[in-house]
């Protein structure tokens, strides 16, 4: 069973996206204005069961109400039992309340993590201050609380915050992170592409840290199988296949491509013996879908 382990899904009548209700405003990602619309797990399963894949994981998306969110995506879950659909959430790390609201998200069935994006693009982080949460203590004390509880963590960040940040995630060792997009190798040059390597190896030589196949297009739209192929070759490299899942970041890189295309890219640059691995069960395992939160360990 193929899993997409990084996609997104929102029903604009159901729950309210402020980045999805600001029309003619430019992202990191591109212009939003295609997908400004509901995207529903009708649509996305389509896409993604032509393509062998028979699960998933949502991933939150910037609702204005977190639980709003993540109660509409377990109701979705319900709804589907034919489609295995976990999720994570968003929660303020750094709150005095993290622990209430953790334990109330852990209440939902498809829970599984939680993600607070401490980077996204470099234009964009110099405005949202999202980086500080490195030095916020109370930061460190969500992660573990996050750990204690079962869960893990969703990271996105850029290739210039890895250094810190496993500075921070060497203090929770039982803590689950995924890394997202392979880390946000934004730029693409030579240079770039060698710092971005050269910066991952902190998180990948943290053994609790693993890495998405995802979310390659968001910095550049006319990518080709070729061009992707030093990223994904170093993840693999850096991390080793049981430490490697995709994610098709749908329909955010419906903006550079579509999901065939997308599919067919890692399918060539994969080798066949780790297909089974990066394609299914690094995500199987690490989301737990064959056992409740509860049960679910780091190894």
């Amino acid at each position: 069973m193929r899993i997409d382990a990084h996609h997104h899904l929102w029903d604009l009548q159901a729950v309210h996206y402020p980045w999805l209700m600001e029309t003619g405003q430019p992202r990191f990602f591109g212009d939003p204005s295609s997908i400004q619309r509901n995207y529903l797990l009708d649509e996305f399963r389509a896409d993604a069961e032509r393509n062998g894949i028979k699960a998933s994981v949502h991933i939150q998306v910037g609702a204005a109400d977190a639980m709003q969110e993540a109660e509409w995506v377990q109701s979705v879950a319900d709804n589907n039992p034919d489609w295995p659909l976990v999720q994570v959430v968003f929660c303020d790390l750094s709150a005095e309340n993290v622990v209430s609201q953790l334990q109330a998200f852990s209440k939902l069935s498809s829970v599984r993590g939680v993600r607070q994006i401490i980077g996204r693009a470099p234009e964009e982080d110099s405005q949202s201050g999202t980086r500080q949460l490195l030095d916020n203590a109370a930061f460190l004390e969500g992660l573990k609380v996050t750990a204690n509880l079962g869960l893990s963590f969703d990271l996105q960040l850029l290739p210039d915050y890895m250094e810190a940040t496993a500075e921070v995630l060497a203090q929770v060792p039982d803590l689950k992170v995924a890394l997202c997009h392979a880390g946000s190798p934004y730029d693409r040059s030579e240079d770039g592409l060698k710092s971005w390597a050269k910066q991952l190896e902190f998180l990948s030589d943290l053994p609790n840290v693993y890495c998405k196949l995802s979310g390659l297009g968001m910095f550049d739209h006319d990518w080709t199988a070729q061009s992707i192929r030093p990223i994904v070759d170093t993840c693999i490299d850096q991390f080793g296949a049981t430490r490697c899942m995709f994610g098709s970041n749908f329909p955010v890189d419906s903006l550079s491509s579509n999901y065939d295309k997308l599919v067919q890219a890692y399918e060539e640059r994969i080798a066949e013996d780790l297909k089974p691995q990066i394609l299914a069960t690094t995500a199987a395992e690490f989301y737990c879908f064959s056992t409740t939160v509860a049960h679910c360990s780091l190894l």
